[in-house]
């Protein structure tokens, strides 16, 4: 699972090299394409029946951005936070402005008033060391198609997420085992807890016939152990994730690899392939990179660090396709999935 954490550090071209803070440019995520005006509200959410698997003192703590269809009213919602960005660029040693990442610009607004109507609910799991706002891109373009989506932070599966008491660091990253199989499960208990913790939320009308789940990498990989744990998680999407243990599902699933997954993780989708007997599909896009799916690639080229990656690792993060339609690639296929299996 080294692989894993290789590929999928924090916008890990991103926040790789330095780029001259002087040339900085604006950067911005691309328009969700919908008809529908977003809201996006951050959450912090304690499970006090369960201790934290990585600090055994806490109880398990998690941080969710949920996005949603809303009243287009009040400030733009911010990217990530301050202390977010100044903590990945001084990390990195990046000669950049240290809110540079705090100041993308996205397509939400803060904690606007939902629309009315009941709606289909989409979970989204992010990559080992990776926090939710890596699949805001796709968020945004769910939400503003009439889904609610949760993106999960995962406390300390993740480089520098910040909640109430401060920043937290990745602490499944540092270990020397490999701990992400116990992690996958552990996921799995997360996405029920939220799903709990949203139908309950008189703010968002979630129909409980009406759950997906999509996830990067280990998210893909937690995708799969939530939706053998969680009957509710109706179709699911693993995009570039392993498999761990034995997995068996009678219900929808996609999986969509890149080359650099095909690579490391064919073996383990293989196995599992005769054990999904619900609909189910296996998609390989040619010359995208392991991350195509985040919104790392955008950022990368519109800060233009492309060029500046060692070509190993823009091959494999990013590969050579064009990052803006690799990512329409992927909302597509995700918006047509989930409105086909989830939301009908």
């Amino acid at each position: 699972m080294k692989s894993l954490i290789v590929l999928v550090a924090v916008l890990a071209g991103l926040l790789g090299v330095p780029a001259a803070a002087s040339a900085t440019p604006r950067t911005s995520l691309p328009a969700p394409g919908g008809p529908f005006p977003i809201g996006m509200r951050a959450l912090h959410l304690t499970d006090q029946r369960r201790a934290d698997p990585w600090v055994p003192e806490k109880r398990r703590e998690l941080m969710v951005n949920v996005w949603y269809p809303a009243v287009p009213v009040g400030r733009a919602a911010r990217y990530m936070t301050r202390a977010e960005s100044a903590a990945a660029i001084a990390g990195r040693k990046l000669d950049l402005p240290p809110d540079t990442l705090s100041e993308v610009g996205v397509h939400s607004r803060e904690n606007a008033p939902s629309l009315p109507g009941r709606r289909p609910l989409v979970l989204l799991s992010p990559g080992a060391g990776n926090n939710r706002i890596t699949l805001t891109s796709v968020a945004e373009r769910l939400a503003a198609q009439g889904f609610v989506v949760a993106g999960i932070d995962h406390a300390y599966e993740a480089w520098a997420t910040e909640f109430p008491d401060g920043l937290r660091q990745c602490v499944a990253c540092g270990r020397s085992d490999n701990p992400w199989p116990a992690a996958t499960a552990n996921r799995a208990l997360d996405t029920s807890f939220v799903i709990d913790t949203l139908l309950k939320d008189r703010r968002w009308s979630i129909d409980v016939t009406k759950i997906g789940m999509a996830g990067h990498s280990a998210g893909g990989s937690a995708t799969a152990a939530a939706m053998v744990a969680d009957r509710r998680i109706k179709a699911g999407v693993n995009i570039d994730g392993p498999f761990f243990g034995t997995v068996s599902l009678d219900r929808p699933l996609l999986l969509l690899a890149s080359p650099i997954g095909q690579k490391y993780y064919s073996p383990t989708w293989d196995e599992t392939w005769p054990r999904l007997t619900g609909p189910k599909e296996r998609y390989l896009l040619e010359n995208s990179g392991h991350s195509s799916v985040t919104d790392a690639a955008i950022l990368v080229d519109q800060l233009g660090l492309r060029p500046r990656l060692p070509p190993a690792e823009a091959e494999n993060q990013y590969g050579s396709i064009d990052s803006r339609v690799a990512l329409d690639f992927f909302r597509d296929r995700l918006t047509g999935f989930f409105k086909q299996w989830s939301a009908r």
